[in-house]
């Protein structure tokens, strides 16, 4: 769903929907904090995030460095998601193909602030040359798994039980799509 379908899903209401409400704009260090503790709450809650431990400050500044693009979802109460695309390998023959990921806090989850960054994602990412992307995730993550199918991410491939977080072994499920 892109952007203008979330919008025509709200319009006529008469009432302002929180996606309304919401921007997306490019990630800044004033950013980190709220950034970090998105990231670390799918850290110690679940298998959105594979870090089996809260990551610090440097997390962040690499990220920042290294991407294409990053954004946040910015909204009145503040930042309440944020998403980057950075390279898929570090190798010249993968220069058209990025990596996408996006964390938004649960409780502005389906909502369409995740089809509202993943467009501004997408936009960034042909801004710089890229025509594929590609995005992974642990095969428990069955909310991020439909996300992505409605968004046109087909699978790819899938690693078997080469991650474990919470003394569960998982598989790693890649899906891509061509921008």
């Amino acid at each position: 769903m892109l952007e203008a379908d979330v919008r025509q899903v709200h319009a006529g209401s008469g009432i302002a929907s929180p996606y309304e409400q919401a921007t997306v704009r490019q990630a800044r260090d004033v950013d980190c904090r709220v950034i970090l503790s998105i990231f670390n709450h799918y850290v110690v809650n679940g298998f959105a995030a594979y870090a089996d431990k809260p990551v610090r400050k440097k997390y962040f500044t690499d990220l920042l460095a290294g991407a294409h693009a990053f954004y946040v979802v910015d909204s009145p109460e503040g930042v309440i998601g944020f998403g980057f695309i950075k390279p898929f390998l570090p190798f010249p023959a993968f220069g058209a193909t990025g990596e996408m990921s996006y964390f938004i806090m649960p409780e502005y989850m389906n909502q369409g602030f995740g089809s509202q960054l993943l467009y501004h994602l997408i936009r960034g990412a042909r801004g710089k040359g890229i025509t594929m992307v590609v995005a992974h995730m642990a095969s428990w993550n069955e909310e991020a798994i439909r996300f992505h199918k409605k968004h046109g991410f087909y699978e790819a491939g899938r690693l078997k039980k080469i991650g474990k977080k919470f003394g569960e072994s998982f598989d790693i499920l890649l899906m891509q799509k061509a921008i």
